[in-house]
């Protein structure tokens, strides 16, 4: 079927609904102007008051989207980009105004408890039945989060109970003839009459097939079975108390590389990976003071227990004899654990305004043993962290807003105590119109794990990255200024945001390619001196009478280090980053006519970049560095509900296509001595998907 054919149906469609099911005269509701956010100044505050911009992806985009999981959710937000970097075990990694996954700290309900571990997978791992939203603030975060965050924040809020409901989601996905993905999930909630204490439970359940898209029975995407489960709960003992509990555990087995029935250490080549993971919170609140003062004490921890196989089956008859006798299997324990307290407290009359005081303080200790004794590699190392911070979030004068504070972390990587500043501006005076400016430091430590260690096949080997014995952190200040525009009637809302961002990074992390060993290649993790990153972001939002919305954003930008890096030996040195396009963007689409029908339609834009492939396969003999072409993913979602009355529940029944006119990678290595972080764009060609919801009302 033609391009023009396909749209010219959707729009067909989309006519015939809207023209016998006119919209409705109903007042439009402006909340979405106000929602509350709180990762920004670590507490409660309306998005247009705060200094610094906060996106929110709600659970309900999450769905129109039809995401499987938080990874795929993320990419409809202004500045990110999720990128899959391994052929073979799909892990990704998320990257902020430009910068990769490293320099962007994940959040859980406010806690830092995503470790460096969690963040080759953990994304994929977290379905999206447990978030109720995610909050992201882009840019520097050290101030108010310590480590990690120089690229933006992100924080996973998970559901708490709301009322008594429930609701059951299973669809089936379908990628070529034999990739068959099913998802089921579940989540009820039960809340007390008094709204005293209230409970909810979760539970996923997702199984995927392999994908060979070349026919060379390799995988380009690999085998999952993941299995979670949690709950959430809050109590409430007095008016002025409330505790908040949640765990979760995660459980995720993939496997890719060569497609057979055989065990994994035999096979030609492959990755298999076995995840346990328990996580967890406890926030206690107490307001007092007339309500002018609060006092949050919490505790979090995370848990991973690991097995995985990395491996290629030899040639030679002493390599198999060694190869059969010690497999390249591997076992990896990591835990992160925090717990800090939090005061605030609210001067009505600081010098003549209103100033909200925050205070706190926190320790985390993250811990990591990863080993491979075939490939004679090791990683043990223990992270702790003690960090202090203060803000004023003062409103001095009519219309100004001026966010201030600071942090001092002492990590024991390091011989000195860091000191990280932000400042930042609000007025907004003018209406419908918000102006903000931001400056802010940061700081990334040199820690041992990161998603550039993650072990890759390359040239009939493994490559893996080591560690300078000098590496120092890496340090970073930031500046930003944007204008926000919002202007809502009786029955619609539009609004925009320009944003421009500068970023400039002292002792940047970059990779030394080393040559080989007896086990593959080798790269060293080393400081640069300096690197920039620039850029400017807009975003575009609209909703009509809350039946037609829009949104969109699209980025601009540029990345340099300061001194040509080199990549590969023999090759000219580049100042450019890697694997990073200078645009990229998203739109999405939401038409609802009726309580009945609603269609999602939504586009991610990927610009062309380039990136590193290590030669050694039977397609690809040498290293180079390769220009992509840029990628237009399309995706479609059409769902009808039909009301049950008796039940007080309603059903939805819905279909679509993801990758509409299946953009993908056309240009994957072949066989076992594949480089298989060569890998780019979208990470599945053309899907096609059917399922049902049945929830309360």
């Amino acid at each position: 079927m033609k391009r023009v054919s396909i749209a010219g149906l959707f729009w067909l469609l989309s006519y015939s609904i809207f023209a016998q099911h006119p919209l409705r005269a109903d007042s439009f509701p402006v909340s979405i102007l106000n929602e509350i956010v709180v990762t920004g100044t670590k507490t409660l505050k309306r998005k247009t008051e705060t200094p610094v911009i906060v996106n929110i992806l709600t659970a309900k985009t999450l769905n129109n989207v039809q995401a499987c999981n938080l990874s795929e959710g993320l990419k409809f937000q202004p500045g990110l980009r999720i990128e899959t970097n391994c052929q073979t075990c799909n892990y990704t990694q998320l990257r902020m105004n430009g910068l990769q996954g490293g320099y962007s700290q994940i959040l859980v309900n406010g806690r830092p408890i995503f470790s460096a571990l969690m963040g080759l997978y953990g994304m994929e791992q977290l379905p999206v039945n447990m978030i109720e939203r995610v909050e992201v603030v882009r840019g520097g975060g050290s101030s108010l989060y310590g480590s990690s965050a120089i690229g933006g924040t992100v924080n996973i809020i998970t559901r708490l109970p709301s009322k008594n409901g429930y609701q059951v989601n299973n669809f089936i996905q379908q990628t070529g003839k034999h990739t068959t993905d099913q998802n089921l999930n579940a989540n009820a909630s039960v809340v007390a009459s008094n709204r005293k204490l209230g409970f909810t439970v979760f539970m996923h359940h997702r199984n995927r097939d392999y994908l060979d898209v070349n026919g060379d029975q390799f995988s380009e995407a690999p085998l999952l079975l993941n299995r979670s489960v949690g709950f959430s709960s809050f109590l409430k003992p007095s008016e002025n108390e409330k505790i908040e509990f949640s765990m979760s555990y995660l459980n995720e087995y993939r496997r890719g590389g060569e497609m057979v029935n055989k065990p994994v250490h035999l096979t030609a080549q492959a990755e298999e990976r076995r995840h346990r993971i328990g996580m967890g919170n406890v926030d206690y609140q107490l307001n007092f003071n007339q309500q002018q003062s609060s006092l949050i004490v919490y505790g979090a921890f995370q848990v991973t227990d690991r097995t995985h196989y990395t491996g290629i089956f030899p040639d030679s008859a002493a390599a198999i004899s060694g190869h059969l006798s010690n497999p390249p299997y591997g076992i990896s324990d990591a835990a992160s654990w925090q717990a800090g307290f939090q005061l605030n407290h609210t001067i009505t009359n600081f010098f003549g305004r209103r100033n909200v005081l925050t205070i706190g303080s926190e320790y985390l200790s993250d811990r990591i043993h990863d080993n491979i004794p075939r490939y004679n590699y090791l990683i043990r190392q223990q992270t702790r962290d003690w960090g202090s911070f203060f803000q004023s979030d003062w409103d001095f004068a009519a219309g100004f807003t001026l966010l201030s504070g600071l942090r001092i972390d002492y990590h024991n990587l390091l011989d000195h105590a860091v000191i990280s500043p932000r400042i930042a501006l609000l007025y907004g005076g003018v209406r419908n119109t918000q102006f903000r400016l931001s400056y802010g430091t940061g700081f990334r430590a040199p820690q041992a794990f990161d998603t550039d260690l993650h072990i890759a096949f390359a040239g009939g080997g493994v490559s893996r990255v080591r560690l300078d014995p000098q590496l120092s952190e890496e340090q970073s200040q930031s500046w930003s200024g944007s204008v926000n525009y919002d202007k809502a009637v009786e029955k619609w809302v539009a609004g925009f945001t320009v944003e421009g961002f500068y970023t400039r990074l002292q002792n940047a992390f970059v990779l030394e390619h080393l040559g080989g060993d007896a086990f593959g290649e080798v790269f060293e993790k080393t400081n640069g001196r300096v690197a920039e990153v620039k850029g400017i972001t807009l975003e575009l939002r609209g909703n009509y009478n809350s039946r037609y919305q829009i949104e969109a954003g699209y980025t601009l930008q540029r990345s340099r280090f300061g001194e040509a890096v080199e990549y590969f030996q023999g090759l000219p040195p580049e100042r450019i980053f890697l694997r990073t396009p200078n645009s990229y963007g998203y739109l999405n689409l939401t038409l609802t006519p009726n309580t009945k029908w609603s269609i999602n339609t939504n586009a991610v834009y990927t610009g062309s970049m380039q990136v590193p492939h290590i030669g050694g396969a039977e397609n690809n003999p040498t290293d180079r560095l390769i220009q992509t072409p840029p990628f237009n993913e399309m995706n479609i979602r059409i769902a009808r509900n039909f009301a049950l009355p008796k039940w007080k529940s309603k059903i939805e029944i819905y279909t679509g296509c993801k990758n509409l006119f299946n953009a993908y990678q056309q240009d994957f290595d072949l066989g076992k001595n594949r480089d298989s972080n060569f890998m780019y764009g979208p990470n599945l060609p053309r899907t096609f998907f059917i399922g049902f919801s049945l929830r309360s009302e």
